[in-house]
């Protein structure tokens, strides 16, 4: 089974905060999940706010748990908050259904690699760091 290692994960989440210097965006956090949906890597510029990383892990989690990106979670939860705030208390605050995660797979979409959130931007800030790191890695998303 293919895994993301630790060289591609770096890559990742350099290229996605390189990517927030270079349209100006806020003081980010990215969290990085392994195939296994734990931590797999952890970066937060100077500036992010002190929940940026629990927003991002909360973000990746949620993306990784429910196989799609958090942007359709987002979706989902408006028309159904009980269960949604349900998974949230159940996955102990590990379950954030707000624009800014995906699901990372392999380049052809068929193997989940992990997922990436970020926190610090919009919603769609947060995604679009996510998007250019995991494209820069020259892998594919959910």
């Amino acid at each position: 089974m293919e895994t993301l290692s630790l060289d591609v994960a770096a890559r990742i989440v350099t290229e996605a905060l390189a990517h927030a210097r270079q349209h100006g965006f806020r003081p980010m956090a990215i969290v990085l999940l392994d195939q296994a949906g734990q931590l797999k890597m952890v970066q937060r510029e100077g500036g992010a706010t002190a929940l940026r990383v629990d927003i991002a892990h909360g973000k990746a989690g949620a993306a990784f748990g429910m196989g799609v990106a958090s942007r359709t979670l987002l979706g989902r939860a408006i028309d159904n908050p009980v269960f949604f705030n349900a998974i949230g208390v159940a996955s102990a605050g590990k379950f954030v259904p707000q624009t800014g995660a995906v699901v990372i797979t392999d380049a052809s979409g068929a193997i989940v690699l992990g997922a990436i959130g970020a926190s610090g931007g919009t919603g769609d800030e947060d995604e679009q760091i996510c998007v250019a790191g995991v494209r820069a890695a020259g892998l594919s998303f959910r």
